[in-house]
């Protein structure tokens, strides 16, 4: 015993001091040269731990060479095994023969017949890798020559070969991938897809991480019979707390394929821009104000539609409106006075132009919070308004509104009953620029600088009841308000429009017309809680009614009901109707169903509105389904589809099935997906394409996968 603890620590002694190695054994013998280890071999080496059942070492050529059961780690990340190794510490060289790695984060391993390390590199012959069983595996790929960077964790892999279940389905070159989440710099996976009118479509992206703060994307793409082209997105950090990015595109369309399709355009490019900043006053201004400010900015221009529509080949979630908005928003607040700037551009993609297109640019509002004295007993807030809205062609206006409400309030009976009156005080004002508005149907006359202040009441009474039953608690609110008009004056523009505006609110005359119409009316309130054992709200119920009264006639307004219902941990019923008592008929109703549990998530939801104009060039009904239903079959399968429906226009908007079969290493997804677009015409005209899709996902764990996109032919279904 004490002789082997001696040879051991000669061995280690020696190794330490030349190339800092320890190796322990069962049993150490040899002579000068070579010293033979038998029995459980342990060698320590920088952060490398090798075990074998026998070992050689030799001092002149410092080659190490380990037999049987040979396992290798290091740092607890991979794991190289094999029945042979040879290391050669004079040039830092590593063989090991046969070669199993298996990296233990990502459960990601490789067979190969020898395997070479040298400058922290893995070069491999002949081998093939996975992530799945190692016995019969559901996918590998196998190539002729690899190499690995211990360093950035990349590896790279040369005529790869692609099979599933020892079927070879694809084939490349050259394939690399990481085995680390840090960001680098590389081609990210590609995507594919067919279609008989754009034929073969193929986008591979290629991403630019230089900095920690920024990074690029640049997304080529090719559709063989119809066009190619160019998307890009930049993101940054540019803080602790802002974020943006800035994507843009150009796509060329093929003569042929515009002429064939009767697009506007044959060149199709615009920009998104997206920004949020928590902090800009500070940030930009080199301020130290203590109050809050913002910055939010998601702004969108594009020549037509077809820039979104072609900037990926799955449109499923794409546009499906001709309307975008872009908005830029920003604030100062602080615990008394807020101040804030909207701007508003609508582009109306179904347009050759959108000059006439009336802009907010901007809004300006200034607002102070609601304060009081006299022990809160007396209670105001201001709020100021100013809209500047413009166009290229038309007439444009500055508007300014103010609003400065002073309420009374006071609780009576042990605060069971809540009293208040509040006074609001209004004005607004209009001027305008620019040439009259060229509709025809437009009153030229009507553009006067126009004033409008007044004044009316609003009474409010309420009382909230609470009872606790043995398993359930109701707590009930049942409130009245009386709104008085008062008096009020106009001139101008405001005097002119009243009569029409008031009734017409749609008229060619009123575009600016903004004025709410004050009438005496009674608003009666009932709103319901229920809460289960647990104090969790189960079922919410609110009945709202208006009365107004005019010219001595009462006339009632719509009824609204709204409720809420978790009838259990799993389902839940929305529903909220406005029942309109001039027509004996339901004026709107949205309904929602919901069931979520474990393995089953289903909604399904109808929207109904009749706006009760029965008038040449508008809509008067408004029916509109969605569904969605996912199925969780066991932890490998899981099933989905949704279905949306315009009931009024008689049309699908879209529609999709499939399901998605999830192993350990690897998933597989096949849809079916219907989506109608818009897309605008040689001549001016919209129209609907109703696009159809086979859509087939394969990911690859751990190193990633793509998606196949077969599109069915597609025809248009007019506006």
């Amino acid at each position: 015993m004490y002789k082997f603890f001696y040879l051991l620590l000669l061995v280690s002694i020696s190794l330490i001091a030349a190339d800092k190695v320890q190796i322990y054994a069962s049993k150490i013998g040899g002579g000068k040269t070579l010293v033979r280890a038998n029995g459980d071999v342990v060698v320590l080496y920088k952060d490398y731990i090798l075990n074998a059942d026998d070992a050689i070492y030799n001092r002149q050529d410092k080659i190490l060479q380990l037999f049987g059961h040979v396992k290798v780690n290091k740092g607890n990340n991979y794991q190289l095994l094999g029945n042979y190794a040879k290391l050669n510490l004079a040039n830092k060289e590593k063989e090991f023969m046969p070669l199993y790695l298996l990296d233990q984060k990502s459960d990601l391993w490789m067979s190969a017949k020898k395997g070479k390390i040298k400058n922290n590199k893995l070069h491999i012959k002949t081998g093939m890798l996975s992530g799945c069983n190692p016995v019969d595996p559901l996918w590998k790929i196998a190539f002729s020559s690899s190499s690995y960077n211990d360093k950035t964790k990349w590896m790279n892999l040369f005529n790869a070969r692609l099979y599933l279940y020892n079927i070879p389905i694809f084939y490349t070159p050259y394939f690399g991938y990481s085995l680390s989440k840090k960001r680098r710099s590389g081609l990210l996976i590609p995507s594919f897809g067919v279609s008989s009118d754009e034929g073969f479509y193929y986008q591979q992206p290629i991403y630019i991480a230089v900095d920690n703060w920024w990074d690029m994307e640049f997304r080529p793409q090719i559709r063989t019979l119809r066009g190619k082209g160019l998307y890009g997105t930049f993101r940054f950090v540019d803080s602790t707390h802002s974020r943006g990015e800035f994507t843009t595109g150009y796509f060329q369309e093929k003569n042929s394929y515009a002429a064939a399709h009767n697009l506007a355009h044959k060149s199709h490019y615009g920009y998104h821009l997206h920004y949020t900043n928590s902090d800009f006053i500070n940030d930009w201004f080199n301020s130290d104000l203590s109050g809050q400010s913002g910055l939010y900015a998601d702004i969108d221009w594009m020549n037509d539609v077809n820039f979104i529509n072609l900037a990926n080949n799955n449109t499923f979630q794409t546009l499906t409106s001709n309307q975008v908005l872009s908005q830029i928003n920003m604030f100062y607040n602080t615990n008394k006075n807020y101040y804030g700037a909207y701007f508003r551009y609508y582009l109306d993609l179904s347009k050759a132009s959108n000059a006439s297109t009336l802009q907010n640019l901007p809004t300006l509002q200034y607002h102070h919070y609601l304060s009081g004295f006299l022990k809160n007993h007396v209670l105001y807030d201001v709020d100021l308004q100013n809209n500047t809205l413009y166009r290229q062609l038309g007439k444009n206006a500055q508007q300014t509104t103010l609003n400065a409400p002073l309420t009374l309030q006071t609780s009576l009976f042990d605060n069971y009953l809540n009293l208040s009156y509040t006074s609001h005080f209004y004005a607004q004002h209009i001027s305008f620029s620019s040439a009259a508005n060229p509709a025809s149907s437009v009153n030229k006359d009507i553009y006067q600088t126009g004033k409008l202040y007044g004044q009316y009441n609003v009474f409010d009474i309420n009382t909230a009841l609470t009872k606790a039953y043995k398993k359930v608690t109701h707590t009930i609110t049942v409130g009245a308000s009386y709104t008085q008009k008062g008096a009020s004056s106009s001139d101008g523009f405001y005097k002119i429009a009243q009569n029409e505006c008031s009734t017409n609110p749609s008229s060619a005359n009123c575009l600016f017309y903004n004025v709410n119409n004050i009438v005496n009316a009674l608003q009666f309130n009932i709103t319901q809680y229920f809460f289960n054992e647990e104090s969790k709200q189960f079922l919410y119920d609110r009945t709202s009614q208006q009365v107004t009264y005019n010219h001595g006639t009462q006339t009632l307004g719509n009824l609204e009901n709204e409720i809420n219902y978790n009838i259990t941990s799993s389902l839940n019923i929305y529903n909220d109707t406005f029942y309109n008592h001039t027509k004996s008929a339901i004026a709107k109703s949205l309904s929602t169903i919901g069931y979520h549990k474990s393995k089953i998530s289903l909604a399904l939801s109808y929207l109904y509105n009749n706006s009760f104009l029965n008038m040449p060039g508008t809509t008067q009904y408004t029916k509109y389904f969605t569904s969605s239903f996912t199925y969780i079959y066991n932890n490998h399968y899981r099933y989905f589809t949704s279905f949306n429906y315009d009931l009024e226009a008689g049309r699908k908007k879209s529609a999709s099935i499939g399901f998605l079969y999830s192993k350990r290493c690897w998933d597989f997804g096949l849809s079916y997906v219907e989506n109608t677009q818009p897309t605008l015409t040689a001549n001016g005209q919209a129209q609907n394409i109703d696009s159809r899709y086979i859509l087939f996902t394969i990911v690859l764990k751990p190193i990633g996968g793509s998606q196949f996109n077969y599109r069915i032919p597609q025809a248009a279904t007019g506006t």
